[in-house]
């Protein structure tokens, strides 16, 4: 189910707007706000007044545009950090697993080792009575 259309007034270059939209009035207003702050930023500019409406449109829509491919090109940055991590973060759960393993077919080992240990003691001290009884 769509979300409701909105009808939302904000304030751009100083001048009020109804958009109506699909987004979240705070949305819109965020939008919004990122346009003033566009505008306020060219308008420090020196000689940005005196060029045509058309030439300040172009120039924002270029430096709109700007930000947005930047940005584009930091989330592929980030997917791409994301995708190594999550291969390194494989690579050592794989290494765990395998030293897990390694460990408990250890500790298998060192037990069967200590039962053999512990059955060769035992055998010793039968064969010294054994030799006491016969001396």
């Amino acid at each position: 189910m769509a979300a409701p259309k909105t009808d939302t007034k904000v304030v751009i270059g100083g001048k009020v707007y109804t958009l109506s939209g699909y987004e979240s009035e705070e949305y819109i207003q965020k939008v919004a706000s990122y346009l003033n702050g566009k505008l306020e930023e060219f308008q420090k500019e020196e000689g940005y007044s005196h060029l045509s409406i058309d030439l300040r449109n172009l120039l924002l829509n270029i430096n709109i545009s700007d930000d947005y491919f930047k940005a584009r090109k930091q989330i592929e940055g980030f997917e791409e950090d994301m995708k190594a991590r999550d291969k390194d973060l494989y690579d050592i759960k794989h290494e765990l697993v395998t030293t897990q393993m390694k460990l408990e077919a250890s500790e298998k080992t060192q037990k069967r080792l200590q039962t053999d240990n512990e059955a060769k003691d035992r055998r010793i001290i039968e064969l010294e009575a054994e030799l006491k009884n016969h001396r």
